[in-house]
């Protein structure tokens, strides 16, 4: 099996195209030819490549989480009581299933997780983390962090 490609294996159209992609994935391929300099065939051959490699996972709506009333955001970190892989694997498939943790990373500190939760208002954080997070498997203490303003958020 080969190995994923790297930022090396990708070309300046590539790079490009990644570019306008990111920004717009709803741009039409004539029209992402034209941005970057190439003709219509080669460039859907490079998208299709890119998207076989996985080096594009998908293309999705960027949502306004403002217009859908959950634009309260904390960072939980989470201490584990175990962290053998058994139960690291056990949380991990268990905090998926909380549909308002919108990110969770592994983290080399003092805790184990940090976790981006987003809820419409406090009360419901609160919910969220004494109902669901703090139940998880083998979690043994949480810590919040609530954000006052997003200065950049690239994912939405």
């Amino acid at each position: 099996m080969r190995n994923p490609p790297k930022a090396a294996d990708l070309d300046e159209f590539d790079r490009k195209m990644l570019k306008v992609l990111a920004h717009d994935g709803r741009i039409t391929v004539t029209a992402l030819a034209e941005r970057i300099g190439l003709s219509k065939t080669p460039c859907q051959q490079r998208l299709k490549r890119m998207i076989s490699q996985g080096v594009i996972r998908g293309f999705r709506a960027v949502i306004d989480p403002t217009r859908l009333g959950t634009d309260h955001v904390a960072f939980t970190e989470v201490k584990l009581s175990d962290t053998r892989q058994a139960a690291l694997t056990a949380f991990n498939d268990a905090v998926r299933a909380i549909p308002e943790v919108e990110e969770c990373h592994m983290i080399a500190s003092h805790f184990d997780y940090l976790l981006k939760v987003r809820t419409r208002d406090i009360r419901r954080y609160r919910e969220v983390l004494g109902e669901r997070i703090g139940s998880l498997p083998h979690v043994a203490s949480t810590s919040t962090f609530v954000a006052m303003e997003t200065v950049i958020d690239k994912a939405h």
